[in-house]
């Protein structure tokens, strides 16, 4: 007898994880394979100089911007924006790699950004200094925040109110790595398939 395997499409999925586990690369990628739009909520949130979004405009420019029915966003910002992004989607895919490798990333990246003068968002910059004394450093920040933020991302997926969405955490690259190479794409508007 053949079986047949149901799939559940991801339509729309959020990509979660601590500063520096790989997001944004990570989002972007597997937007790619699915054939929907990427939406980095840096960039939502960003504005010339530095220049944070307040809530209500955050939460503005991402309802607007996941008003599609199909994406991918990177990033939470759960903070001003609460479980917006978590109310639409239908997968999340957490990725929690070891804390050590995350700061060494975000300390590569940031050398390699500010050494570069690579524009990031709404014509932002990283500095060596800004990086290195700052007491808004993404380094320091990484160091004080990245236990609890695992903790916190624990406890918010065990919500009943997101109990909708399919959860994948990767503790590895690797594993993410075989997961997003292995994951069947999923046309964006298929909403029963089977194979």
């Amino acid at each position: 007898m053949l079986a047949l395997t149901i799939f559940r499409p991801m339509r729309r999925v959020s990509v979660v994880g601590i500063t520096g586990a790989g997001k944004t690369t990570f989002a972007r990628a597997l937007a790619q394979r699915l054939g929907v739009p990427f939406i980095e909520l840096d960039a939502l949130h960003w504005g010339p100089g530095w220049s944070a979004a307040t809530p209500e405009e955050l939460a503005r420019r991402v309802r607007e911007a996941t008003a599609a029915d199909a994406w991918v966003v990177d990033g939470g910002y759960w903070g001003k924006i609460g479980g917006l992004v978590w109310s639409r989607a239908d997968t999340v895919v957490w990725l929690d790699p070891p804390w050590l490798l995350t700061f060494v990333r975000i300390l590569q990246r940031t050398i390699r950004r500010s050494l570069a003068r690579t524009d990031l968002w709404n014509g932002n910059r990283e500095s060596l200094r800004e990086a290195f004394t700052s007491r808004q450093s993404l380094l320091l920040y990484s160091i004080r925040t990245s236990r609890h933020r695992r903790q916190v991302w624990e406890e918010r997926i065990s919500l009943p109110e997101y109990a909708h969405i399919t959860v994948h955490r990767f503790r590895s690259q690797r594993a993410a790595d075989e997961w997003l190479a292995a994951e069947r794409p999923v046309p964006a508007d298929c909403r029963e398939c089977t194979v």
